[in-house]
């Protein structure tokens, strides 16, 4: 089956939809979703850790949202059917773009990812098999590092492992990094995104809403690197922290859950005093990092160092920045 590039691919992919993937019957289809929006050369990097996973029984779904650079262009080099690419030219959101992945997924598991970040060569069969033993969860996360710009791992992520450490705080919120979601695409066809969606807080609006009624549990093991910014403008992280105030508000209040509606607006309040010192720290020069970076030990950085230079370096391929 050829692959065609360029705007009139949304005919193409669609067409492709209509031919049912099947695996061999043994082993389930994955669907991986990329939502796109000027991914620049870090799309190809995120796309080529797809390629690279030791479990072969999947289909990439990257969604163009009307992107203005030259990422999209750049994935010429992919010829691989089982990458679909998704360009209408329209900006519909992250939250719309999701919504539309898990509707046309042809796999048993779908999984999340962003357009600048790399997955560990295992995150799939790992997430897979995990899946299959314990049809009790309906999400599943994973660890993670973080990287920088230059793809140097610093840190990673908080993180909390069953459902009950998960979710036993969530006028707090949830720590299940988004990139590393899989679940069974009829649990997101269940649970679609709210479109449109609070501003940068879709994810933690979806976990808190199906939280009572699902399962969700994280792997210990990091298997994905998740690319992080020292500094975000204030103006951003303002109107996320307003956002999901009133998203948690909304929620507790339509529990009459008092107390969780008082600590959730405390919680966002503390997060908007500490990003206010953050961003005056930064005006005055001071050095920043990711203020969700927790400490990282010599061997997992080590590791996943390996792993990255591994997979930008495989066959002939390397990631060049233009």
């Amino acid at each position: 089956m050829h692959w065609l590039w360029g705007r009139p691919v949304l005919l193409v992919v669609l067409k492709m939809n209509d031919e049912k993937i099947v695996s061999d019957g043994s082993q389930p289809l994955v669907t991986v979703a990329i939502p796109v929006f000027n991914g620049g050369f870090w799309l190809e990097l995120a796309v080529f850790s797809v390629l690279n996973q030791t479990w072969k029984h999947w289909e990439l779904l990257i969604l163009d949202d009307a992107s203005t650079d030259d990422g999209i262009e750049r994935l010429k080099i992919f010829s691989d059917p089982r990458i679909k690419l998704i360009s209408d030219g329209e900006n519909r959101g992250l939250p719309s773009r999701i919504n539309q992945a898990v509707s046309i997924a042809n796999g048993k598991y779908l999984a999340r990812m962003d357009q600048d970040d790399i997955c560990h060569p295992e995150r799939l069969a790992k997430q897979v098999a995990f899946l299959e033993n314990n049809p009790s969860i309906d999400l599943l996360a994973t660890k993670c590092v973080t990287i920088d710009n230059e793809d140097c791992v610093n840190g990673m992520l908080p993180f909390v492992r069953d459902d009950a450490a998960i979710c036993r705080r969530p006028w707090q919120g949830f720590y299940m990094p988004h990139p590393t979601w899989m679940g069974r695409t009829e649990w997101f066809r269940r649970n679609p995104y709210q479109d449109p969606g609070p501003f940068c807080c879709e994810d933690q609006e979806l976990l808190l809403r199906a939280h009572i009624s699902s399962c969700y549990h994280a792997l210990s093991e990091p298997l994905l690197a998740y690319r992080v910014r020292s500094h975000t403008r204030f103006v951003k992280l303002w109107n996320t922290r307003i956002a999901m105030m009133k998203m948690k508000a909304k929620y507790f209040l339509s529990l009459q859950q008092w107390s969780n509606l008082l600590l959730a607006c405390f919680v966002e309040v503390v997060r908007i005093v500490y990003d206010c010192w953050g961003e005056l720290r930064y005006r005055l020069g001071f050095p920043l990092k990711c203020r969700f970076e927790v400490a990282i030990s010599n061997p997992e950085l080590q590791n996943w160092a390996k792993v990255i230079n591994s997979i930008k370096s495989t066959g002939s391929f390397l990631v060049q920045k233009k």
